[in-house]
């Protein structure tokens, strides 16, 4: 049985996003926040997994759409929780976050294949991962990796290579984690929900200039 795991935070002002305020609000990071959160699931509902569940930080909202599990994340630092998301899978899973609104289901297929590869890395930009893919799920292949550092995804992907396991590359994508983040992904991915929410959000004259 094959996973499609999304691991989130629900998208509430002051929780999410932290790093876009200044130069937005909380309340506008928080709905750039719940678009991202709202194009990434409906890429994964399109995606022919088995299940398709949401580890999440928070309680679900109207973002959430039909057809997904809800699982709560459990305490401890972020390779604990993805550890643990991948720990309660029984077959290969695919783990992506909620920060790359662009992602589609394009993207993702080929990596709930399994006949070359036993892993499925996608980088980050900013040094980390926005994708990890096993065909056996093994948390500790996680557990103890430096999360939210420029050597994160480098760090991960030795993890993997020293496991012996062959690993297949996802394309880089950018994480939208500070305002030059999301103006970038809003340009490169216009016909998202999140882009049509940045340009709400900066179409205020406070807005101007982000």
């Amino acid at each position: 049985m094959t996973t499609l795991l999304v691991v989130a935070k629900e998208p509430r002002p002051g929780r999410v996003k932290t790093r876009l305020t200044p130069p937005f609000t909380p309340a506008e990071a928080a709905a750039l926040a719940e678009a991202a959160l709202a194009d990434t699931l409906s890429a994964a509902t399109r995606v022919p997994a088995d299940r398709h569940v949401l580890v999440l930080d928070g309680r679900p909202g109207p973002w959430l759409p039909p057809g997904f599990e809800v699982v709560p994340q459990v305490g401890g630092g972020l390779d604990v929780r993805l550890a643990a998301a991948f720990a309660a899978c029984s077959g290969p899973a695919l783990l992506i976050g909620m920060d790359t609104p662009q992602v589609t289901p394009a993207l993702l297929a080929p990596a709930l294949r399994w006949d070359t590869y036993d892993a499925w890395f996608g980088a980050a930009a900013d040094g980390g991962f926005w994708a990890l893919g096993l065909a056996r799920p093994d948390p500790a292949l996680l557990l103890g990796v430096p999360m939210s550092t420029p050597e994160t995804g480098a760090v991960q992907q030795a993890r993997l290579r020293d496991a012996g396991l062959r690993v297949g590359r996802l394309p880089v994508l950018v994480d939208v984690d500070t305002a030059s983040d999301a103006r970038r992904v809003a340009a490169e991915a216009p016909g998202t929900r999140f882009a049509a929410r940045y340009a709400r959000v900066t179409a205020t004259t406070a807005g101007v200039g982000r």
